[in-house]
């Protein structure tokens, strides 16, 4: 038996006496990204996505955790209540809830909204009730009403103080409105975008893993 073969088969032999006593060693931990098409990466390759670049820190710092990009271009709050309970399927460490932008762009019910959000919480808890719960702030133009922006923008504050989650307060800060940040529809952050989408969620992210 060569040395490599004798140290892995010692390892494997730690693991098995650790399990049989309930333990786990090297356990991978989840980190579920559950948004809309920010998330989802829309217009680009997944992998220049800012799920995919958070991996990529996650990696450089040497912490065992798996990003699972959950993101689904269109998608609402009331649509991510309907699909929370397949991406339940998997163990949630980390969850950060990035939906609600469509449902401000399209003029939705804010009240309806609030309550979407929080049952996908509420399912998240339920799940694990031990999970790190971040909430991306999201903000629209005025084009419905300075009072209907401002109300858009607090859900996400209170929904933050309700759940004692943490707040990233507005996920594209610095990206929207900047045009070489952004695809031609300027909605959709370009690879450079997404860069910095990463290195604002990196900058909190890093102090909950």
């Amino acid at each position: 038996m060569t040395k490599k073969m004798t140290i892995r088969f010692h390892l494997s032999a730690i693991a098995l006496v650790l399990s049989l006593f309930g333990f786990t060693i090297f356990e991978t931990k989840n980190v579920v990204f559950f948004g809309d098409s920010l998330t989802a990466g829309y217009g680009i390759d997944v992998n220049q996505a800012y799920p995919a670049l958070i991996q990529q820190k996650i990696k450089n710092a040497e912490d065992n955790y798996n990003v699972i990009n959950a993101g689904l271009s269109g998608e609402t709050s009331a649509g991510g209540l309907r699909r929370i309970d397949w991406i339940l399927r998997n163990d949630i460490d980390v969850f950060i809830l990035g939906l609600g932008a469509n449902d401000g762009l399209r003029g939705l019910h804010l009240e309806a909204t609030r309550q979407n959000l929080q049952q996908i919480i509420d399912k998240v808890k339920n799940k694990n009730p031990e999970v790190k719960l971040m909430i991306a702030g999201m903000q629209i133009p005025p084009n419905l009403g300075a009072k209907y922006a401002q109300d858009f923008q607090e859900i996400y504050i209170e929904l933050a103080d309700k759940n004692n989650a943490i707040l990233i307060p507005f996920l594209l800060e610095g990206v929207a409105g900047e045009p070489e940040l952004n695809q031609p529809d300027g909605i959709h952050p370009n690879p450079e975008g997404h860069k910095i989408i990463a290195n604002t969620v990196w900058e909190i992210l890093k102090q909950v893993l």
